[in-house]
């Protein structure tokens, strides 16, 4: 019989008061703004953020996915860990995988604020041209693609120059401004935890509806999440390296217990 566990229900609770206050009284910007997990150079950083940001589900799906996942995995661990253990994963999790994504944020940042100071320097259509198919989602096509053709025929125009250096200036703050926030990073910390403990456990999805083992259902997860992160569509607004740095956390707490103890818990 499916039990949830005092620790697991407690969590739950906390998350769903946080999204439903958010949701009632229209608190996600404040809330984000506040709580969420900051670029580590932005001004606005503060380092109770680490602890904050994993609490903060502001739309229904997000909120839906990660307490599902919670729901189904956290018991399991929660009794094979005992209560405190597993809250320490999960806080412990949750906090490095902060660090650690905050790293991976300086390493994808850094980039874009050293080529946007070459293309102030060197202000040509075909350098904006290239910054902006690496780095920005993309414009309205028909919009784009007038202003290209205006500054391809004007190149020291420095109307176009400057708004064309607005444009880049934008995209380097946007990048910069970037907030995480999400159980998310915790939720895959904890399917890794699930899939080293019980690798051979079968787990019926729902789409497609087979059953598979929890070590190649996570392998799957970990795989797809490291080539949407390496692949870095501009398009794409999911921190996948947020989630890759869940279950690097997760699994470096979990060697750790392992030589400490000898096995996983």
């Amino acid at each position: 019989m499916f039990t949830i566990t005092p620790t697991v229900r407690n969590l739950l609770i906390i998350n769903l008061l946080i999204f439903l206050s958010a949701t009632f009284f229209h608190w996600e910007n404040l809330l984000v703004n506040l709580f969420g997990l900051r670029y580590i150079f932005s001004p606005d950083f503060q380092a109770y953020q680490l602890l904050t940001y994993m609490f903060l589900q502001v739309s229904f799906g997000h909120f839906f996915g990660n307490m599902l996942a919670l729901f189904f995995f956290g018991p399991i661990l929660e009794m094979t860990w005992g209560a405190k253990r597993f809250l320490f994963y999960y806080l412990a999790t949750g906090m490095a995988a902060g660090v650690i994504y905050s790293g991976v944020s300086y390493l994808q940042i850094a980039p874009v604020q050293n080529a946007a100071q070459t293309y102030y320097e060197q202000p040509t259509p075909e350098n904006f041209d290239e910054f902006m198919a690496k780095y920005a989602r993309r414009l309205h096509v028909e919009n784009y693609s007038r202003f290209m053709a205006e500054f391809e025929a004007n190149p020291n125009s420095q109307e176009l120059i400057n708004s064309s250096k607005e444009n880049v200036n934008e995209i380097v703050t946007s990048k910069i401004n970037t907030i995480t926030y999400g159980a998310s990073a915790v939720v895959f910390a904890i399917l890794l935890a699930f899939a080293v403990l019980f690798p051979d456990r079968m787990i019926y999805l729902l789409i497609p509806p087979i059953p598979i083992k929890a070590k190649y259902l996570v392998g799957l997860y970990g795989a797809y999440e490291l080539y949407a992160g390496i692949k870095a569509n501009p398009d794409d607004i999911v921190a996948h390296f947020a989630h890759l740095s869940g279950m690097l956390a997760g699994y470096l707490i979990l060697r750790y217990w392992k030589k400490q103890n000898g096995h996983f818990y």
